[in-house]
């Protein structure tokens, strides 16, 4: 499965009015904690890809799900190979990571208000420490559906008065370690 995404940084109430006038389907907001995963082996970081364990909250709920993204697949978009599943225990999955050397590497805290738009979902996005965000996604099952479905999600940015031009490829992680290597050292007293 391939994840085609693109995502934007700016404010969500004009992109939130947008979706009404499209007469998007709301589908929810939930709180989403990711804690990311280096492997015992390799750098993620240097090879671009990603292990996480999410835990999500909402109405219905709390659920946890293990997800590996592969390196991205293209230089256009934010389109991974994605593999994920559900988790029963998040705990006990921390131990499993621990037990083969895994070490957790940094934690991403999320609100995100979702809503379906067509065959895409939009995600405004609150990222503490970072700020707003608007990501348009869809699943595709192989390669040759990536182009579609990546200019398909440049129309619906587009469509939302958001400019695709300036969309970011870093992921959450990698722009909350990239802020966190730009601030300065915290002073002693």
């Amino acid at each position: 499965m391939y994840e085609v995404e693109l995502k934007v940084r700016t404010a969500h109430d004009p992109v939130r009015e947008r979706l009404t006038s499209l007469d998007a389907d709301p589908l929810g907001t939930v709180r989403q904690v990711d804690t990311y995963y280096d492997a015992p082996d390799r750098s993620f970081a240097e090879t671009d890809e990603a292990l996480r364990v999410r835990t999500e909250s909402s109405d219905d709920g709390e659920h946890t799900r293990v997800t590996y993204k592969g390196p991205l697949v293209e230089e256009a978009s934010k389109t991974r190979i994605e593999h994920e599943t559900g988790v029963g225990d998040r705990e006990a999955m921390a131990g499993v990571f621990d037990g083969l050397g895994f070490s957790p590497a940094a934690t991403v805290e999320k609100d995100r208000d979702r809503f379906s738009c067509g065959e895409y979902t939009v995600a405004l996005d609150t990222i503490r420490g970072l700020g707003e965000f608007v990501e348009v996604e869809r699943e595709v099952a192989d390669e040759s559906a990536v182009a579609d479905a990546r200019d398909g999600a440049r129309d619906l940015l587009t469509d939302l008065d958001c400019d695709p031009d300036t969309q970011i490829r870093t992921s959450y992680l990698g722009l909350l370690l990239d802020a966190d290597a730009d601030s300065p050292p915290a002073e002693d007293n």
